[in-house]
């Protein structure tokens, strides 16, 4: 797999001031399988000061498939980790700006369709396949991710 190279990307986020020994996710997606945190350690150096430490886990799928609706389509052999994308925050939030509500973004790349490594429980999935019936072959369409395709 490939991590982005090139410069650190920096993960902002806010802490409690009160923040003994606790792990903060600032990433957790579920469709490349990646969860990064941060927490306060005590720095080596000058034990009176703290240092931020984060730590990236990621959970490589065995036999993903390059197209995971196919399972016909060949096993996927790269998987490339960029920060910029893990990070990007997507959903609409609102910002003030001469007393008017605005929606804005903190990304720009919203609109590209994100390669998933795996099943997002999340979202629906559905994929294609002959069917032979009475003589006759129709292509049938099948849940391959039931709990996400049906309401209870």
């Amino acid at each position: 797999f490939l991590l982005d190279p090139g410069t650190a990307y920096p993960l902002l986020a806010g802490y409690p001031q009160d923040s003994e020994d606790k792990e903060y996710v600032l990433v957790n997606n579920k469709c490349q399988c990646v969860t990064v945190t941060s927490k306060f350690i005590p720095s080596k150096e000058n034990p009176d000061e703290e240092i931020l430490e984060r730590n990236i886990r990621i959970l490589v799928p065995l036999k993903a498939r390059e197209n995971i609706s196919d399972p016909m389509s060949p096993l996927r052999t790269t998987f490339v980790y960029r920060m910029t994308e893990l990070c990007k925050k997507c959903n609409p939030v609102e910002v003030e700006l001469g007393g008017e509500i605005y929606q804005a973004q903190q990304s720009t790349s919203c609109n590209e369709p994100e390669t998933c490594y795996t099943y997002n429980r999340d979202k629906c999935y559905t994929t294609t396949f002959p069917f032979l019936y009475h003589g006759e072959i129709k292509e049938v369409q099948a849940v391959l991710t039931p709990a996400s395709c049906y309401a209870e």
